[in-house]
Protein backbone atom coordinates (compact mmCIF):
# COMPACT_ATOMS: atom_id res chain seq x y z
CA UNK A 1 0.00 0.00 0.00
CA UNK A 2 1.38 3.65 -1.29
CA UNK A 3 0.43 6.04 1.29
CA UNK A 4 1.09 9.76 2.32
CA UNK A 5 1.35 10.46 6.03
CA UNK A 6 0.41 14.05 6.93
CA UNK A 7 2.91 16.24 8.38
CA UNK A 8 0.93 16.00 11.80
CA UNK A 9 1.49 12.14 11.78
CA UNK A 10 5.02 11.93 11.87
CA UNK A 11 5.01 14.87 14.61
CA UNK A 12 2.37 12.53 16.60
CA UNK A 13 4.33 9.43 15.92
CA UNK A 14 7.52 10.74 17.72
CA UNK A 15 5.32 12.37 20.07
CA UNK A 16 3.57 9.72 21.57
CA UNK A 17 5.17 5.68 21.42
CA UNK A 18 2.42 3.14 20.56
CA UNK A 19 -0.47 5.23 19.09
CA UNK A 20 -1.59 4.79 15.39
CA UNK A 21 0.74 7.41 14.34
CA UNK A 22 3.57 5.29 15.87
CA UNK A 23 2.30 1.91 14.81
CA UNK A 24 1.69 3.44 11.19
CA UNK A 25 5.50 4.88 11.09
CA UNK A 26 6.93 1.66 12.15
CA UNK A 27 4.79 -0.77 10.12
CA UNK A 28 6.86 1.59 6.89
CA UNK A 29 9.83 1.13 8.64
CA UNK A 30 9.22 -2.64 8.91
CA UNK A 31 8.61 -2.36 4.91
CA UNK A 32 4.48 -2.97 5.17
CA UNK A 33 4.02 0.16 3.08
CA UNK A 34 5.29 2.34 0.94
CA UNK A 35 5.94 6.00 1.69
CA UNK A 36 5.32 9.20 -0.82
CA UNK A 37 6.38 12.81 0.39
CA UNK A 38 8.18 15.75 -1.27
CA UNK A 39 10.76 17.88 -1.08
CA UNK A 40 8.26 20.84 0.25
CA UNK A 41 7.22 18.43 3.30
CA UNK A 42 10.52 17.73 4.16
CA UNK A 43 10.95 20.98 4.47
CA UNK A 44 7.87 21.53 6.42
CA UNK A 45 8.26 18.68 8.65
CA UNK A 46 12.57 19.94 9.62
CA UNK A 47 11.25 23.21 10.24
CA UNK A 48 8.10 21.88 12.18
CA UNK A 49 10.58 19.58 14.48
CA UNK A 50 12.96 22.84 14.70
CA UNK A 51 9.91 24.78 16.51
CA UNK A 52 11.03 25.57 20.87
CA UNK A 53 7.99 24.54 21.95
CA UNK A 54 8.12 20.73 20.50
CA UNK A 55 11.68 20.58 21.90
CA UNK A 56 10.14 19.43 25.36
CA UNK A 57 8.60 16.94 23.42
CA UNK A 58 10.78 15.68 21.15
CA UNK A 59 14.05 13.24 21.64
CA UNK A 60 16.45 15.32 19.37
CA UNK A 61 18.02 11.77 17.58
CA UNK A 62 14.64 10.46 17.48
CA UNK A 63 13.40 13.79 15.16
CA UNK A 64 16.45 13.68 13.24
CA UNK A 65 15.81 9.95 12.41
CA UNK A 66 12.73 10.56 11.16
CA UNK A 67 13.99 13.22 8.33
CA UNK A 68 16.97 10.83 7.45
CA UNK A 69 14.84 7.92 7.45
CA UNK A 70 12.19 9.49 5.20
CA UNK A 71 14.50 11.40 3.01
CA UNK A 72 16.51 8.15 1.78
CA UNK A 73 13.69 5.29 2.06
CA UNK A 74 10.56 7.19 0.52
CA UNK A 75 9.65 8.16 -2.88
CA UNK A 76 10.19 11.86 -3.05
CA UNK A 77 8.54 13.60 -5.30
CA UNK A 78 10.61 16.89 -6.10
CA UNK A 79 8.01 19.31 -7.43
CA UNK A 80 4.17 18.14 -7.94
CA UNK A 81 1.99 19.80 -9.69
CA UNK A 82 0.20 22.28 -7.74
CA UNK A 83 -3.35 21.83 -6.36
CA UNK A 84 -5.59 24.07 -4.46
CA UNK A 85 -8.06 21.41 -2.91
CA UNK A 86 -8.08 22.53 0.96
CA UNK A 87 -8.93 25.48 2.41
CA UNK A 88 -5.88 25.03 4.30
CA UNK A 89 -3.50 25.82 1.76
CA UNK A 90 -0.80 24.62 4.05
CA UNK A 91 -2.54 21.29 2.96
CA UNK A 92 -2.06 21.64 -0.68
CA UNK A 93 1.51 20.50 -0.98
CA UNK A 94 0.13 17.38 0.89
CA UNK A 95 -2.06 16.82 -1.71
CA UNK A 96 -0.71 17.40 -4.50
CA UNK A 97 2.03 15.23 -3.98
CA UNK A 98 -0.61 12.31 -2.72
CA UNK A 99 -1.97 12.69 -6.60
CA UNK A 100 1.10 12.62 -8.51
CA UNK A 101 2.51 9.89 -6.56
CA UNK A 102 -0.42 7.78 -7.24
CA UNK A 103 -1.25 7.33 -3.36
CA UNK A 104 -3.55 4.68 -2.24
CA UNK A 105 -4.68 6.33 1.12
CA UNK A 106 -3.99 10.40 2.51
CA UNK A 107 -2.86 10.15 6.53
CA UNK A 108 -3.91 13.04 8.64
CA UNK A 109 -5.35 13.91 12.08
CA UNK A 110 -6.29 17.21 11.04
CA UNK A 111 -9.99 16.93 11.16
CA UNK A 112 -11.03 20.34 10.56
CA UNK A 113 -9.48 20.42 6.80
CA UNK A 114 -7.81 16.81 5.68
CA UNK A 115 -10.18 14.74 7.23
CA UNK A 116 -13.42 17.00 6.15
CA UNK A 117 -12.37 16.11 2.57
CA UNK A 118 -13.23 12.94 2.63
CA UNK A 119 -11.47 11.88 -0.44
CA UNK A 120 -9.63 13.82 -2.94
CA UNK A 121 -9.62 12.90 -6.52
CA UNK A 122 -10.29 9.30 -5.72
CA UNK A 123 -8.13 8.52 -2.64
CA UNK A 124 -9.37 8.26 0.65
CA UNK A 125 -8.34 10.83 3.61
CA UNK A 126 -8.25 8.79 6.66
CA UNK A 127 -6.98 8.70 10.01
CA UNK A 128 -4.13 6.67 11.06
CA UNK A 129 -6.54 4.32 13.36
CA UNK A 130 -8.39 3.60 9.15
CA UNK A 131 -5.25 3.29 8.07
CA UNK A 132 -4.08 0.59 10.02
CA UNK A 133 -6.98 -1.39 9.71
CA UNK A 134 -6.51 -1.22 5.74
CA UNK A 135 -3.21 -2.05 5.93
CA UNK A 136 -3.99 -5.08 8.10
CA UNK A 137 -6.74 -6.52 5.49
CA UNK A 138 -4.47 -6.05 2.99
Amino acid sequence: MRVILDTNILIGALITKGTPPDRLYRAWLRGELELVTSAAQLADLSDVLARPRLQKFLDADEASAIVENIGTRSLILEDPPGVELSPDPKDNPILAAAIAGRVDLIVSGDKKHMLALQEVEGIPVVTAREALVRLRQR
